[in-house]
C-alpha cells in the first residue's frame, strides 16, 4: 500500500519558513553588498522599498522610517551599498526579504556623497545664491553660537576683547557635535533672529574630523543660516575645513579666531585710522587757508578795491541812462495810452445812448414816412375800388329802373312789396314809388294776365 505524502498549506509551508529563518542567529545583522533599483519611498510612512542586486541575483529589502531617518545620504538607483540587517519572509507574498536596519555607501565615504548631495539640492534651490547681507562697521553686540565649554569661545571672546572691547559679546551655547547639535544650532539661530538682540552672529566651533564637524553640514543648519535676517559668519574647523553652512553664511571665516578679526576692528587700527585722518584733515585745512589767503591777496591788488570810486562812477552813470530810458519809455507809454483813451472814447461815443435814440428817431421817421406812403397808397386802391363798386351798384339800383319808366307798389297798410295780384283786393290801399315821389291809390280791380 503507498503512503499518501504530507500535505502543507501555503500558509503553513510559509510560516514554517518564517520560524525556521527566525530561529537562524546567522541570519541576524548579516551585511549585505549589492547595488539598488526599484528603489521607492512612501509618501506618508517615509518606508522605504528597494531591490538589491548583483550578477547573479536580486532581493527584495525595505528599510523602515525609524531605521533610514539616521542615514546621512538619500539612496537613489544605481548606488552601490552595504546594507546591515535581517533575513526573514514576508507571509503576505511568501517572498524572502531583508529587513535593512543601517545602510551605507559602498567604496566611498557616505559622509562625503551626503555632503556634495545636500550640497547640490540647496545650491539647486537657489539657497547659495541669495544676497548676502553686509556685516555691520561697528557692531554694539555680537551673538555666538557655539560650544561653551571649548576653545573656539575663548579665542573669539580674547580676540574682540582685545581688538574692541566696546563691543558687546552675547553667547549662547549649544552642542557643536552628537545627534542633537545640529537642531541646537538652528533653534539658537531662530532665537537669536526672534529677539534681533545682536547686530551680527558668530556660528561655529573648532577644528575635527568630519564626523565632528557634520552638525554644520546638516540640512536644518543650513535653512536657519538661510532665513536669518541677522548676518551671519560661518566659523567651523580650520582653514581646509569646508562645510554647507560656510556657502549659506553670508560670511565665511577660516578660523572662529579670524571671525572674531572678521567682525569687530582693531582698536589699534582704528587709532592709526584717526591719527592718519587727522593729518589729512589738518593738511587738507591748510590748503584751504592757503588758497582763500592767495585769492585774499589776489583780490586786493585788484583795481575795484583800490580805486572803489572808479566803478561806482560806472554804476551812477549806467543809473543816469536807465533813468532817461524809463523817462522816455513812460512818456511814449502815457502818449499811447493817451491816444488808446481818444480812441476809446469815440468808440463810446459812437454807442453813446442819446447817439442811439437820434438814429433810432430817424428810422422811426422813415418808417413813418414810409408807412404813410403806403396807407395812403392802399387808401387811394380801396377808394377807387369804392367808387366801382358804386358804380356797380348804381347800374343795378331799382332808382334808375325808375327812371326808365319803372315804379314798385307797396300795400299802405304794412309797406309790404307788392309781387302778384294776389297781394290785394279791391278797395285795398296801396303806395305806388315812382322816380320822382310816391302816389297813394286804391285798387279798384284785379285781373290775370290775359283778361280783357
Amino acid at each position: 500500500m503507498i503512503r499518501e505524502p504530507e500535505r502543507w498549506s501555503v500558509t503553513d509551508l510559509v510560516q514554517h519558513l518564517y520560524r525556521k529563518l527566525e530561529d537562524d542567529d546567522s541570519l541576524k545583522g548579516v551585511w549585505v553588498e549589492g547595488e539598488i533599483s526599484n528603489f521607492s519611498q512612501h509618501t506618508h510612512s517615509r518606508h522605504m522599498y528597494f531591490t538589491l542586486k548583483d550578477e547573479n541575483a536580486t532581493l527584495n529589502a525595505v528599510m523602515f522610517a525609524g531605521n533610514n531617518r539616521r542615514l546621512r545620504f538619500v539612496p537613489k538607483n544605481g548606488d552601490r551599498v552595504l546594507v546591515k540587517g535581517y533575513v526573514s519572509i514576508y507571509q503576505k507574498s511568501g517572498s524572502l526579504q531583508l529587513y535593512a536596519q543601517d545602510m551605507r555607501l559602498s567604496g566611498v565615504g557616505d559622509l562625503h556623497v551626503a555632503f556634495q548631495r545636500l550640497k547640490e539640492q540647496l545650491a539647486a534651490e537657489g539657497l547659495f545664491d541669495a544676497p548676502k547681507k553686509a556685516i555691520p562697521a561697528f557692531p554694539k553686540t555680537v551673538g555666538v553660537i557655539t560650544s561653551a565649554h571649548g576653545a573656539a569661545v575663548r579665542d573669539i571672546i580674547s580676540t574682540m576683547r582685545r581688538r574692541y572691547p566696546l563691543t558687546r559679546i552675547l553667547l549662547h551655547p549649544v552642542s557643536v557635535q552628537g545627534e542633537k547639535a545640529a537642531s541646537e544650532i538652528a533653534a539658537a539661530i531662530d532665537r537669536m533672529n526672534l529677539h534681533l538682540e545682536a547686530d551680527v552672529l558668530i556660528v561655529g566651533r573648532g577644528g575635527g574630523s568630519l564626523e565632528e564637524l557634520w552638525a554644520f553640514n546638516e540640512e536644518i543648519v543650513a535653512r536657519a543660516i538661510y532665513r536669518s535676517q541677522v548676518p551671519v559668519i560661518s566659523a567651523v574647523g580650520h582653514e581646509t575645513d569646508v562645510t554647507i553652512s560656510d556657502f549659506a553664511a553670508d560670511v565665511r571665516a577660516a578660523t572662529p579666531t579670524a571671525a572674531a578679526e572678521l567682525v569687530v576692528p582693531h582698536v589699534e587700527d582704528l587709532k592709526a585710522r584717526v591719527a592718519l585722518l587727522t593729518q589729512r584733515l589738518l593738511r587738507a585745512q591748510m590748503a584751504v587757508l592757503d588758497r582763500a589767503r592767495e585769492r585774499l591777496e589776489k583780490s586786493v591788488d585788484r583795481p575795484i578795491f583800490k580805486y572803489p570810486h572808479a566803478r561806482l562812477h560806472q554804476y551812477v552813470q549806467r543809473r543816469d541812462e536807465l533813468e532817461a530810458r524809463l523817462e522816455r519809455a513812460m512818456v511814449q507809454l502815457v502818449r499811447e495810452k493817451r491816444q488808446s483813451l481818444a480812441n476809446e472814447r469815440v468808440r463810446l461815443a459812437a454807442h453813446h445812448p442819446q447817439e442811439r435814440i437820434r438814429q433810432l428817431r430817424e428810422r422811426v421817421a422813415v418808417l413813418e414816412r414810409n408807412q404813410r406812403q403806403v396807407m395812403l397808397q392802399q387808401l387811394n386802391g380801396m377808394r377807387q375800388k369804392h367808387l366801382a363798386l358804386v358804380a356797380q351798384l348804381d347800374a343795378l339800383s331799382p332808382l334808375k329802373v325808375m327812371q326808365r319808366g319803372y315804379s314798385l307798389v307797396y300795400r299802405h297798410a304794412n309797406g309790404e312789396l307788392v309781387k302778384s295780384r294776389q297781394q290785394v283786393r279791391p278797395g285795398d290801399l296801396i303806395r305806388v314809388r315812382v322816380a320822382d315821389g310816391q302816389l297813394k291809390c286804391q285798387v279798384w280791380r284785379s285781373e290775370a294776365n290775359g283778361d280783357e
